[in-house]
């Protein structure tokens, strides 16, 4: 049963995540909100709402392990597994943004937060407030400096007939879902990691990560096959920025994290920062500012290495 009840939290989780993104963008739009914030700030944080909540969830219930472990395990599957995946079905070819906006941001956002966590092995009210403004520089920075950046979702938001009494009915049930499939996630997931005496930080940093990473893969891998997926690398990176500085930011601004495990620091965050570094060699790498087949591959065997001897 569980196991029913990961599978089940993970589809209210994909479910709800997916409902809140559209309903969210459908509210933008009628306020017309320009297309390039929505892209920035709506849908960036819609899709990091699963991560949201189950981390929000697990502080609450007192699991500081499980909510960062399920930060983290997300941003590398998104990388290691997600990208991987898109990239082994059609190559990607990277945009001069991808060198002079995504990738620097990335970094700094993953070096902020390696910093704020090394220190103390806690996450206070003070830091959570930190990783909150640094997004909203951020933001602002894009924002300024990147308006002739094309939306990647115009195609599929230009066209709205959804009232705003139907969206926010729709925002709030999508809610629900993610409360109710976070419950049920966590629950199932810490039972099961009792069971057979996995730590919370195990079975959240793969199970729980890659559950919650599934919209994301499932969008990704759409894009894909329409041969739309240079705009992917794009939308994984911003999903990896808002986890760091949102997700936690949000989390820890609440509830203060605190007993983060050395495990955590010497271990889950080097492997988060070489698969945030390891894109630029790759592109660099055999055939320049394109992602190949041979690449995700790479990728992909990178993220077994680090996730088999995890579930071994």
């Amino acid at each position: 049963m569980d196991y029913l009840g990961i599978l089940f939290g993970i589809i209210l989780l994909s479910y709800g995540g997916d409902l809140l993104t559209k309903s969210s963008i459908d509210i933008s739009l009628k306020f017309s909100v320009p297309k390039i914030v929505i892209g920035m700030t709506v849908v960036s944080f819609a899709t990091s709402a699963p991560e949201l909540i189950v981390s929000l969830n697990a502080t609450l219930d007192g699991l500081p392990s499980f909510a960062i472990g399920n930060v983290l395990g997300s941003n590398i599957a998104n990388i290691g597994l997600v990208l991987a995946i898109i990239t082994i079905i059609y190559p990607i070819t990277l945009k001069h943004r991808f060198y002079y906006t995504d990738f620097p941001l990335l970094m700094i956002s993953t070096a902020l937060f390696y910093f704020i966590i090394y220190t103390d092995n806690q996450i206070s009210r003070t830091e959570g407030f930190i990783l909150l403004i640094s997004i909203t520089a951020i933001l602002f920075y894009l924002f300024i400096y990147q308006k002739k950046s094309i939306s990647e979702f115009s195609e599929e938001i230009d066209n709205t007939k959804i009232s705003f009494t139907k969206s926010f009915i729709y925002i709030f049930f999508s809610g629900s879902l993610l409360w109710l499939g976070s419950e049920t996630l966590i629950k199932s997931a810490v039972s099961v990691a009792n069971k057979f005496e996995i730590s919370e930080r195990i079975i959240s940093i793969t199970m729980v990560a890659i559950g919650t990473s599934i919209p994301e893969l499932a969008a990704s891998i759409v894009a894909s096959l329409k041969k739309q997926n240079d705009l992917s690398i794009g939308n994984l990176i911003g999903s990896n920025i808002f986890n760091l500085l949102v997700v936690i930011g949000v989390t820890s601004s609440i509830i203060p994290i605190g007993g983060i495990e050395n495990s955590t620091l010497f271990n889950d965050m080097l492997w988060v920062i070489l698969f945030s570094a390891i894109i630029l060699p790759l592109a660099y790498f055999g055939k320049r500012n394109v992602l190949t087949r041979k690449k995700g591959i790479i990728l992909l065997i990178l993220y077994l290495i680090f996730i088999i001897p995890l579930l071994s």
